[in-house]
This record gives C-alpha cells, sequence and structure tokens, in this order.
C-alpha cells in the first residue's frame, strides 16, 4: 500500500527502537563512556570515529559527518529508500506500517496503477534481449564485439545486456500477441509505427543496455549498432516512465555496487560506464544523449559530495564541460565539490582504463581540476591579466557564473578568488555585484511533471513528514545576518541536547532578526512547545533531507562541547544575546532595505556613510560586550 507515512507513527516507531540495537546488529559497538562506538560504516578509517548516542538515540561520525537517527542509519547502510527503511524497523518491532492518502492520492495511485503493465512489459523485454545474447544464431557477433571491449559474462551480467537481432519484427513476433499488447509495446517505445500503419521493431542488430530508475526498474533501453546501420547509438523515445531529462544510466547500479558513494565521475557513453566497473571503478554514470542538467546534479549531491565530469579534451569536449559548469553552479552549496576531467584528445575513460588499469584512471581523478580553476581560466582564456583592460574583462565575464553560486561560505571565497586574481579590492567588487535583473515569470512545468505518476518518495522527497515546515523564501542576505549565525547555532545545538530547554523561551523573541539559521531556531522553539515529548532523534527526522537537518545532525554530533551542567542557564543566555541585537539589527536593516531597493551607484554618499557608520558602531558594540572583564 502506498500513501504518506504518519508522523505520529514515525515518532512511536523512534521511541520504541533502540539505535544501538539497531546499529550492533550491522556494526559491532564498543562501550566508550557514556556513548558506543565503531570505525565508521561509511568511510574507511583506522581509529574509530563513529559515535552512538543511546540518550538521544542519534548517531555521528567526526570524520565523514554522516549523521542522524535508526531511520536515517538503515537507510545508509543497507542502501535503503525512506519507506523500505520505516518497513524494515517496523517489522521488526512487530509494528504495522499505517498509510494516509495525501491530497490527490487516489489520482496519483491511479496513474502508478496505470503505469504498471509497462513496468511490468519492460522486464519482459529486457529478459528476451537477454535470452537473445544467449541463444539467437547471430550472438556471437555481440558476444565478441563485447569481448572485444574486454567486458566479461559478470559485468554483462550486472548490466543486463542483451541483444536486439537483426530483422524488423523479432520483438513483436514474441511479445506482440493481442492489438493490447502491441499498443503496450507501443507505448514503451519498442516498436515504430510508419505512416502507413506497420509496425516494427525499434532496436535491430544491436547490443542492447537496459536502463534503469533508481528503484531497478527498466524503464528504456539503449543499442549500439553492430552493422552499419545509423545512428551508432540509439535511445528509446520518452515515455510515461522515461524522461531522460531525469535519469543517469548507470546511477542504479552504482548504488548497488556501493553502500556510500563518495565520488560519482559523469562519462558520456554506456562502454565508459561499464569498461570502468569492469575495472572495480563502480560510481560511473552516464547521462542519455542531453548535457548534464541541474536535475541530473541535484540528484547527485543527495547520494554524494564530490561529483568529477569526465570529457574528452578536444573542442567539443571543453563545450560539453562548460555547460556542465552552468548547471554545476547553482547547486553549488557548501561542502558540494565539482571537478573535471580531460582525457587525451582522442582518448575516452574505455580506452583509458583497459590501456592503463584501474589505479591509473584513478589518479587521473585525484589530479581532476576544480570547479573554480577551471571555471577562472575559462573565462581568463585570451586575456592579458598584467593588463588593466584584461583583468577588467575577466572579472566583467566572471561576475555572472560566481552570482549562480548559492550563498554561502564558498561564494564568498570565489569572490575573494575573483578579488585575488584581478587586483581589486574585495569590497571594490562587491560593490560591482549589482543585483541582476528580474526573473521572468518561470514557463510552467510540462504536464508529464505536474501529474507525474506516484512512486516512492525519492531521497529529496523521503516524506512530507520528515520536511520542516514550509517557509516563505528568505529574505536578500542581510551582512549583520551572518554575524549572528553562531549564536542561532549555539542555541540549536543546545535545544538538541536537551529538547525540554524550550519551554523557557519566547519565539517571538526572535520574529525581528534574520538568517536562515535564526529561522531554523524559532521553528524548533516552536515546534517543541507544541510537542514537548520530541526526542533529538524525532528532532532529526523532522528535518531529515534537508539542509537544515544537515546542520542539526553536525551540531547534535558536538556534544563534547556541551557543557554537563547549567544548559538550560546557557540556553537563556544565548536567547538573551539574541534579543539585544534586535534594536540595532532593525536600524541598520532599513539602511539596507533601502540600498536594496536602489542602483548602488545612486545612492547617495550621506547614505552609504551612514551605513558605514552603524557598522562600525555594531563592531565597536560587538568589541565592548565581548571583551573579558
Amino acid at each position: 500500500m502506498r500513501g504518506r507515512i504518519p508522523q505520529a507513527f514515525l515518532d512511536d516507531l523512534l521511541d520504541r527502537v533502540d539505535i544501538v540495537e539497531v546499529i550492533d546488529r550491522r556494526v559491532k559497538l564498543k562501550k566508550t563512556g557514556k556513548n558506543y562506538s565503531a570505525r565508521c560504516p561509511f568511510h574507511d578509517e583506522k581509529t574509530p570515529s563513529f559515535s552512538v548516542n543511546p540518550d538521544k538515540q542519534f548517531y555521528y561520525c567526526f570524520g565523514c559527518g554522516a549523521g542522524g537517527n535508526a531511520i536515517t542509519f538503515v537507510m545508509e547502510y543497507e542502501n535503503l529508500e525512506f519507506p523500505q527503511a520505516v518497513d524494515t524497523l517496523a517489522g521488526g518491532m512487530g509494528m504495522e506500517v499505517p498509510r494516509e492518502q495525501s491530497a490527490g492520492g487516489d489520482r496519483a495511485q491511479e496513474r502508478e496503477d496505470s503505469n504498471k503493465p509497462l513496468y511490468a512489459l519492460m522486464e519482459q523485454v529486457a529478459a528476451f534481449y537477454q535470452q537473445q545474447l544467449r541463444k539467437h544464431p547471430e550472438a556471437h557477433r555481440a558476444v565478441d564485439y563485447l569481448k572485444g571491449r574486454g567486458l566479461t559474462g559478470e559485468v554483462a551480467r550486472t548490466f543486463g545486456l542483451g541483444f536486439a537481432p537483426p530483422g524488423w519484427g523479432n520483438l513483436l513476433e514474441a511479445l506482440g500477441e493481442g492489438e493490447a499488447q502491441r499498443d503496450l509495446l507501443l507505448k514503451s517505445g519498442m516498436l515504430v509505427q510508419n505512416e502507413k500503419g506497420r509496425q516494427y521493431d525499434r532496436f535491430r542488430d544491436r547490443v542492447v543496455f537496459p536502463i534503469r530508475d533508481r528503484r531497478g526498474r527498466v524503464i528504456a533501453f539503449g543499442g549500439r549498432v553492430l552493422g552499419d546501420d545509423k545512428p551508432k547509438y540509439l535511445n528509446s523515445p520518452e515515455t510515461a516512465i522515461f524522461h531522460k531529462g531525469r535519469e543517469l544510466y548507470g546511477l542504479y547500479e552504482a548504488r548497488q555496487a556501493n553502500r556510500q558513494l563518495a565520488r560519482i565521475v559523469v562519462v558520456e557513453g554506456y562502454m565508459d560506464v561499464i569498461a570502468l566497473a569492469q575495472h572495480g571503478i563502480t560510481y560511473a554514470t552516464a547521462t542519455l544523449g542531453t548535457a548534464t542538467s541541474q536535475t541530473h546534479l541535484e540528484r547527485i549531491f543527495r547520494l554524494c559530495p564530490e561529483v568529477v565530469f569526465c570529457f574528452d579534451g578536444d573542442e567539443a569536449g571543453r563545450k560539453a564541460a562548460l555547460r556542465a559548469l552552468e548547471a554545476a553552479l547553482p547547486c553549488m552549496e557548501d561542502g558540494r565539490q565539482a571537478r573535471f576531467l580531460f582525457l587525451p584528445e582522442g582518448q575516452d575513460p574505455d580506452d583509458a582504463v583497459r590501456a592503463q588499469g584501474r589505479d591509473y584512471f584513478e589518479a587521473l581523478l585525484e589530479r581532476a581540476i576544480p570547479l573554480e580553476t577551471f571555471l577562472f581560466d575559462t573565462v581568463g582564456e585570451n586575456l592579458d591579466l598584467a593588463s588593466l583592460e584584461g583583468r577588467a574583462r575577466m572579472s566583467k565575464q566572471a561576475l555572472p557564473y560566481i552570482r549562480q553560486l548559492p550563498e554561502g561560505v564558498f561564494r564568498q571565497l570565489m569572490f575573494q578568488a575573483l578579488a585575488d586574481r584581478t587586483g581589486l579590492e574585495l569590497a571594490s567588487l562587491m560593490q560591482l555585484e549589482a543585483p541582476p535583473p528580474a526573473p521572468l515569470a518561470p514557463e510552467p512545468p510540462p504536464a508529464d511533471e505536474l501529474e507525474a505518476p506516484f512512486e516512492a518518495p525519492p531521497p529529496e522527497d523521503y516524506a512530507d513528514e520528515y520536511r520542516a515546515p514550509d517557509r516563505a523564501e528568505p529574505p536578500p542576505p542581510d551582512p549583520l545576518a551572518r554575524g549572528y549565525s553562531n549564536l542561532a547555532q549555539a542555541a540549536i545545538a543546545l535545544l538538541l541536547h536537551r529538547p525540554a530547554i524550550a519551554r523557557v523561551a519566547n519565539p517571538d523573541d526572535l520574529a525581528g532578526l534574520v538568517g536562515e539559521d535564526v529561522a531554523l531556531l524559532r521553528e524548533l522553539i516552536e515546534l517543541l512547545q507544541r510537542r514537548p515529548e520530541s526526542s533529538t532523534a524525532m528532532l532529526l527526522g523532522h528535518w531529515y533531507g534537508t539542509p537544515e537537518g544537515t546542520l542539526m545532525s553536525r551540531l547534535a554530533g558536538q556534544e563534547r562541547l556541551i557543557p554537563a551542567e547549567g544548559i538550560e542557564q546557557q540556553f537563556v543566555d544565548t536567547m538573551a544575546k539574541l534579543a539585544r541585537v534586535l534594536p540595532h539589527q532593525s536600524k541598520f536593516a532599513a539602511q539596507v532595505d533601502k540600498i536594496k531597493v536602489t542602483n548602488y551607484a545612486e545612492v547617495s554618499e550621506l547614505e552609504k556613510q551612514r551605513l558605514r557608520e552603524l557598522l562600525q558602531e555594531k563592531l565597536e558594540q560587538d568589541t565592548r560586550r565581548n571583551k573579558p572583564s
């Protein structure tokens, strides 16, 4: 049964399970003081940095930053998605998982049910092609081709490779009995119908590569020609279950082969993915005839912190890399990394790994160019940076790219790096960062996106119940707001270690303060005052899969920095400091708001001076307040 899992059930489940038992069944734990420790199962390490807190029912690794509650551990350790992890834990407790129909749930269920025949058919098609690779009289041609590319039978089975024999009607004859079945074959893209109404197989005389979705279901195929037909590579068309702009070939297999993915390599073809897997590099994927998109990258970054784009070193490869760079920039939140590997012209990953082996290729990956270097090298190409004109042009060309980065430390460092390269002072460079033009109204998504068939929630959408409450878009960043982030995070850490202290806070005291961390603190207090029985594990669950959840996991792991006594008083003092910020921030914010709606060049010198005075006054107040008595 599909549907939303009620929040009350999730809280009850987390209240009943013991995270120590859950983890100890999978990773042997050792008692160390009041906590338990082990070598982290999510990254290689020689000394234990993985800690499990039985009181607060959460785990945290001080080495790689993995953290969460019992549900998130089962998801990550067993490579399960959210509903399956809940089912696993609930089954162990003898609990039945209830489901609620969300808005539009009946219609979504109907669409899912309507697509079940397509999924079933695609499995039959995959089995047919695999059988042909074993038994067809001409299968030796496909087998010889695969062996010539250095592939073994084992890796061919892992990726489900098959053979579409020569001829116009092999699949049609095997699976096309009856009009309903032929209609399904047409809907799946496996048959083509010409203007005269004649139907024939789409894939003929090709090695066939099944394309799987994140749940491992076959949703489409790619084919590599064995004869002289064109095109050399052919993909299924878009269907009700296949959208090439969303899918990555080999991603499902990569997740199956790796309990925890440290990086994903994006290459250009099926055979590159498979050849790398043949040599033990089981974390490669390929796009499906499209440029790498932001959708692709968000899916990758939800699974691992690093992506390496691998392209040929020719002009076409450089252009493809630039498109990948443009797609990556809006995704580059702090903690994420993108790099670029350019192979010698005429060589692809398949050639490189077969000629030189795994160690050679992984050494190339380690030397891949960081995003920032590739960006600055690209915009600075053919410019004389020894001249004023060249540095000015580089600033003008680099700024539109840097503006696409999300707010954070990396964005600030990129501005600083540009300042270093151009010789401009950072303050002067920031003045050049005029607000970009107002964005055009977004185009409505295609109908298939508006009414996509219901599936088990993907990693980004584990469940509505595991998301923070919806918030309005945060206001543009205020220069002073960043100065209060540490105070807000300190208060959040105290709440995570002792949720009951939320009773002494008044969230309205924070109403006038801006900043994402302050907004999270207020939501946290409001939630805990509504549900004072909430534990640390439940709080981590509420924000799982969000940037706030990542921050909370890190703060929860700072247990050793939290005093054993006086937590409530420390929380009261921290909230009081935040409340004292408001009067001064209001004056500053009013001045900043005035400038935000005005071209900076048109702001009077008097107003600019007033802004500088307010900032200096605030800095002096902070210095006096923090000076030891």
